[in-house]
């Protein structure tokens, strides 16, 4: 019997966002919507991760209305995102009431499948997440943060799943955001969730460490349902494998993948012109091409990769690249071996870049590393040492101000008040959630599209009278 299996394009979400930081403008997409809706995906990534961040930060893109526009161009395929959990498109906790809105608002905007994961794989963190989902009608996958650690096994992720099951995920991915899961795990693991779930299983890796075609091909044959690819355009290096060559590779080995050849075809010269344009800009970085086999031991993902070279650059310091990577698994040891995902992989990062630039370790700690360790984004997946305690936070804190129930729990609602402070410039709730999530951003922006005036600087005037 021929096997199906399903294709998640990434290009207009994790492609671009691992290649050039995520810079892709929706006027770039526009033309080449309508083609991707025929090409036969089982769905299109298309928001989520750092595409809201960026579009208000850099873009000056409604987030929104971006949504909305790909869902008036792509009237057949299912839209995806990606969403982490309690800390929903941002970096930190946010309260229930906020997550719930902003997940029942994303499902009215158009999108059909929400990823939803947490950095440090802790299940608390998931649950309004995907109850808010299934409320509102969307499919709620739970997503595992891959990574490789004394703590990370194979029987680890299965308990993790039968977790998520508990929480009445649609299905499951595992999310190697680093690409390190290797063939061989891949199959033992797919094999194993297999034995305990019908659930469809999705697995998303990236290229970065020459492994993902292998490990796809690996998955699919221990059972799993979808992968994700991107269009050649922006695959490879830090990105995921192309979607071209596995449609075809699988077709030739008797898989059915439902994907027209034709139509990807048509998809990749679009891209193709947008990547020789962003290269040609300097906004797509050569090294992100590459194949760094290091990544199998510094467990840097893709997006990370390119925004450490990006953060590095600006600061004309690219030469302190390898010691930086080489940095990055020794703080993450010395955090309990988080997985390196969003925002973890953005706090290990930079700490790891602090105790680099400064030539001492931890003489500058970001208020971000410190929340960690008091235990506000979640449990760390290994007890962190009481020495980087103690060198984190300060010998005068004491066990008791380490938290240890669900973070969330901690938090006032907060939506209201949001609604309250942002009412100027407001025209909508997901006004204001963009506010809630991001406040000076959306002020920013919000402020500048309803004033004209909003960010011309005062000047001052003075008159003398003689």
């Amino acid at each position: 019997m021929t096997k199906d299996i399903k294709f998640v394009e990434t290009v207009l979400r994790d492609g671009q966002q691992s290649q050039i930081a995520t810079r892709m403008p929706l006027e770039d997409m526009l033309p080449i919507l309508e083609r991707m809706d025929q090409a036969g995906y089982h769905a299109l990534e298309v928001w989520g991760g750092a595409t809201f961040d960026s579009g208000l930060r850099f873009l000056n893109e409604d987030p929104w209305e971006r949504l909305r526009t790909i869902r008036k161009h792509v009237k057949n395929t299912k839209l995806q995102m990606l969403l982490r959990g309690q800390n929903l498109l941002g970096y930190r906790n946010y309260p229930d009431d906020v997550v719930e809105a902003f997940v029942t608002k994303a499902v009215e905007n158009g999108i059909d499948i929400i990823r939803i994961f947490d950095a440090l794989n802790d299940t608390r963190n998931l649950e309004t997440a995907i109850r808010a989902t299934k409320l509102a009608g969307g499919h709620a996958q739970a997503a595992i943060s891959y990574t490789t650690s004394p703590v990370h096994t194979v029987d680890y992720y299965v308990q993790l799943v039968q977790e998520m099951i508990a929480l009445d995920a649609d299905s499951i991915c595992i999310k190697d955001m680093a690409g390190v899961l290797t063939p061989h795990t891949a199959k033992e693991l797919v094999s194993k969730i297999k034995q305990i779930t019908d659930l469809p299983l999705e697995v998303h890796t990236h290229s970065t460490s020459g492994n993902a075609e292998m490990t796809y091909l690996a998955s699919i044959q221990a059972g799993a349902d979808i992968i994700d690819t991107s269009i050649s355009s922006f695959s490879g290096g830090t990105s995921q494998p192309a979607t071209e060559s596995l449609a075809l590779s699988f077709k030739e080995m008797g898989y059915h993948t439902g994907l027209d050849i034709d139509c990807l075809t048509d998809i990749a010269n679009h891209f193709n012109g947008l990547r020789n344009k962003y290269r040609d800009e300097g906004l797509l970085n050569p090294k992100v091409k590459d194949t760094e086999p290091k990544t199998l031991i510094y467990q840097v993902p893709g997006g990370m990769l390119s925004n450490l070279l990006s953060q590095l650059k600006e600061s004309g310091q690219e030469e302190l690249y390898d010691d930086v990577l080489a940095e990055v698994p020794k703080v993450r040891a010395d955090l309990g071996y988080p997985p390196l995902v969003t925002p973890l992989s953005q706090m290990v990062g930079t700490q790891a870049v602090m105790n680099v630039m400064t030539g001492e370790r931890y003489k500058l700690i970001p208020s971000e590393i410190k929340d960690y360790v008091k235990g506000l984004y979640g449990q760390s997946p290994m007890e962190i040492s009481d020495e980087i305690v103690e060198t984190v936070l300060g010998q005068d804190v004491s066990a008791t101000e380490r938290i240890t129930v669900r973070p969330a729990d901690l938090l006032a609602p907060k939506l209201s008040e949001c609604a309250e402070e942002i009412a100027p410039y407001a025209q909508s709730e997901e006004d204001v959630l963009s506010y809630a999530l991001f406040p000076e951003q959306a002020r920013d922006f919000l402020g500048r599209r309803e004033d004209p005036f909003y960010d011309v600087p005062v000047q001052e005037v003075k008159v003398t009278f003689e």
